[in-house]
């Protein structure tokens, strides 16, 4: 703005142009050429340079774009002496050679009123009003801004930490099942293979023992499975997963996620109803990343069905490129209005409240099954239960 504001000459009235630009390659021969058709437009009259030309990038400097309104580059704008115009499109040059007569006449007069002290409705002082005005709408514009960005980082760092308090308190909070659960077994594991062996206190068999190293094992991996979540939400949604995608059988994958979850399902006594095809072709997936959606889904239906209840996992060859995997429970059903923002970051039901978790589970199946060019979604009818499902691709030698 400092060379817009010293661009003018006492006792002489100057065009003011702006030339804005953006950063295509082509850019800068365009200047070249305008600069060019400018000076010879201006010897014609002989009289000395008649005009001040200032380029703008209009990525540095968007508080002038806003401005002056433009809609498109490349844009030239007479924005002093007298009336605003704008002049785009493909036809600049053309459009320049109509309008220049016209702003030569316009300077020509306001330069012989000021050398007779007349006053005219635009003036010398007129056009350092103009860019005096300029300058300041810009500097509010920046200051605005800035006051928008500001309020934008506080409101976004005031979510931060009210999420990061509630993951610390919910984080308390469901870990101590699974740990206490987890340390149950290995104490009576202990218990029954300590050095003191009584009457009262007999080894344990070995069934009974396999069953308890499952058991930890189980609530291992839930902690597991429930950090894991936490640490990759708090990298944000914009922050790439680490995916390391190889052919693989998905009836392989589902076997052995289903395996490390069977207590969970013994537990509440629900029954799993598969519809599983042999034949489904290999996958070209993330095996860990893939058993994190799997292992979530099922979570969640085993979570939100009644014990005695049911829950049914099909699969199917949709396209010559896709599988399609489907998880349905026996539950309550999502409301119409919350089946997208379920996919969000920490949105939780009024009907999750009284379970564990943080929300955060879909969000990263969702984010997980992108990253698989895939796509994942809900089927549900309140009251009738809920139908989770997404698509995978085929490896495709």
């Amino acid at each position: 703005m400092e060379d817009l504001i010293n661009t003018f000459e006492i006792g002489r009235v100057l065009i003011k142009l702006l030339l804005f630009i953006d950063k295509r390659p082509s850019s800068g021969e365009y200047v070249q050429e305008i600069r060019h058709h400018l000076k010879e437009l201006d010897q014609e009259l002989e009289v000395g340079q008649t005009y001040s030309l200032d380029v703008v990038d209009v990525c540095e400097q968007p508080y002038l774009v806003e401005h002056f309104r433009l809609i498109t580059t490349p844009a030239l704008v007479k924005f002093a002496p007298g009336q605003q115009q704008v002049i785009s499109g493909s036809n600049i040059l053309t459009q320049l050679d109509q309008w220049w007569p016209h702003w030569q006449r316009e300077i020509t007069a306001l330069s012989d009123a000021a050398m007779v002290g007349k006053r005219f409705p635009i003036t010398d002082s007129d056009g350092l009003q103009a860019e005096g005005e300029l300058a300041h709408s810009v500097e509010v514009m920046k200051l605005s801004d800035e006051i928008f960005r500001l309020k934008q980082e506080k409101e976004d760092l005031e979510a931060q930490l009210q999420f990061k308090n509630r993951i610390v308190a919910m984080l308390a909070h469901d870990l101590r099942n699974p740990l206490t659960a987890a340390s149950i077994a290995v104490e009576t594991l202990e218990l029954g293979y300590g050095e003191e062996i009584t009457e009262n206190r007999r080894s344990l068999s070995p069934k009974l023992t396999a069953q308890l190293l499952r058991h930890a094992k189980t609530q291992i991996r839930a902690m597991d499975r429930m950090i894991s979540d936490i640490l990759q939400t708090a990298k944000g949604a914009a922050a790439d997963l680490q995916i390391q995608p190889q052919e693989i059988s998905f009836n392989t994958l589902f076997a052995e996620t289903l395996a490390s979850m069977r207590n969970k399902f013994e537990a509440k006594s629900q029954a799993i109803d598969l519809d599983i095809p042999q034949d489904l072709p290999q996958v070209y997936v993330d095996a860990g990343q893939i058993q994190r959606v799997i292992s979530n889904l099922l979570d969640n239906a085993s979570k939100y069905t009644p014990e005695g209840g049911g829950l049914h996992v099909s699969a199917l060859h949709r396209t010559t490129q896709k599988i399609q995997v489907c998880v349905k429970d026996t539950g309550p059903g999502i409301p119409t209005s919350k089946r997208e923002a379920i996919f969000e970051d920490s949105v939780r039901l009024q009907r999750d409240e009284s379970q564990d978790g943080y929300g955060l589970g879909l969000a990263l199946c969702r984010r997980i099954v992108r990253a698989h060019y895939g796509q994942i979604w809900v089927e549900s009818d309140p009251g009738e239960g809920s139908q989770f499902c997404f698509t995978l691709p085929v490896f495709r030698s």
